[in-house]
């Protein structure tokens, strides 16, 4: 029976780590900027040669299963974002801004990391002039992170970046993307960034456009989550009982056994 319950006990831990990423989402519905997580499986026969290439792996290090059992079963692929466009919520504040179209703004964050975000809510922090996410994370641009003097009354910002203060240009807004978009994690529930040892490199965002007065609402369905969260669980559900009935039919065969003997 253990055929059955390798294949039930992989398959149990795919859909709990699937229902962990649709919780997540759910969570984030309302999280300005907040980029779906979308899970997938691994493809067995390209993945499984590198569950045991090393030549020097210990006892200890091994799993506890066969190899040809763990090789075969079905695992969940490291999860990938949906960067598809939320719906635009109109604010009316002009450091409320939304992109339209593939991009990011870069942000520097107080240890002086570069980062980059969809949320584009905005504020002028009061001792630096800057412009600062609610993280005080620095909106970067051209020429480093964009100063709003004190006494600016009308901030115009353009669809290309363009920032300006009562008509003066000061400084135009970093719009960022990658040539290899697969290559980026979440840091966070707003920042991304790109996985370690992936090459994928930064590069200016030339189709992305910016909307003042707008901020970019979570690409999550709540429908859709609610629906394949329902599914998920049957799934697990029905999975729990076929490790059950093999464990009972493996209990069974050992009482035989022990009564013939």
């Amino acid at each position: 029976m253990q055929d059955e319950m390798y294949s039930a006990f992989f398959g149990a831990m795919s859909q709990e780590a699937k229902m962990n990423t649709i919780t997540n989402n759910l969570a984030n519905v309302n999280t300005t900027g907040y980029k779906r997580d979308k899970i997938a499986f691994e493809d067995v026969f390209t993945r499984y040669a590198s569950d045991y290439g090393d030549p020097n792996m210990t006892l200890e290090d091994r799993l506890p299963w066969p190899e040809s059992k763990l090789r075969s079963q079905t695992r969940p692929s490291p999860v990938h974002l949906d960067l598809q466009d939320g719906d635009m919520r109109k604010t009316g504040n002009p450091l409320d801004l939304a992109i339209s179209g593939e991009g990011f703004f870069e942000v520097t964050t107080p240890e002086g990391e570069t980062a980059y975000t969809r949320n584009g809510s905005f504020l002028r922090n009061p001792e630096t002039g800057h412009l600062v996410t609610g993280q005080n994370f620095e909106l970067q641009g051209e020429g480093g992170p964009i100063e709003i003097p004190e006494d600016a009354s009308n901030i115009a910002i353009g669809e290309n970046g363009e920032v300006l203060a009562d008509g003066d240009l000061l400084d135009v807004i970093n719009l960022t993307t990658f040539t290899d978009l697969n290559a980026l994690e979440k840091k966070g529930r707003q920042l991304v960034q790109v996985k370690d040892g992936a090459d994928s490199a930064p590069i200016p965002a030339e189709d992305a456009r910016i909307e003042q007065g707008y901020l970019e609402n979570s690409n999550v369905d709540p429908v859709y989550e609610m629906v394949n969260m329902i599914s998920t669980m049957r799934n697990f559900e029905a999975l729990q009982k076929m490790m059950t009935s093999s464990h009972e039919k493996d209990q069974q065969l050992i009482q035989q056994v022990g009564t013939v003997r």
